[in-house]
């Protein structure tokens, strides 16, 4: 009778934790380890579409980063240079910078892409709903994933 309430108490546990990185609108996810193991979207993203996202000023990376973009002007500096990312980072891993890098850094400046929840600072374009949608995610993942030095 025990074993049965322990497990059931760790079965709940573990359903918490994947429906609190659901959040309301967001493709169901789970974090293992140091990383998000399985696509957003069920299928892998297009890095050339993710190469153009990661180089708008909009909203992403070359706001903060630098990398291997030459025809990019101004490109940021105060975030890790993005050459070789994908040598250091795996795309599980990848993907849970872009989703939530807070777990990694409570202090961050680097924004949640993919979070709708307890957030702070937050523009009101893009108040309850994420920066960048599953599939975007997964197309810079994709892109990431190819700089290889």
């Amino acid at each position: 009778m025990a074993r049965s309430t322990i497990t059931i108490a760790v079965l709940f546990a573990s359903l918490v934790h994947v429906a609190n990185a659901r959040a309301d609108g967001l493709a169901r996810y789970e974090i293992t380890g140091d990383g998000i193991t399985t696509s957003l979207t069920g299928a892998p993203g297009d890095a050339v579409r993710g190469r153009t996202l990661a180089l708008a000023r909009t909203t992403t990376c070359i706001l903060c980063h630098s990398g291997p973009f030459p025809e990019a002007r101004f490109q940021g500096d105060l975030a890790p240079d993005l050459t070789g990312a994908g040598n250091r980072w795996t795309a599980s891993q990848l993907r849970l910078r872009l989703v939530d890098a807070s777990r990694f850094n409570p202090d961050t400046i680097m924004p949640s892409y993919y979070r709708n929840e307890g957030l702070v600072r937050v523009g009101r374009n893009f108040a309850e709903k994420p920066i960048l949608s599953a599939t975007e995610i997964e197309d810079i993942v994709a892109f990431l994933a190819t700089l290889r030095d």
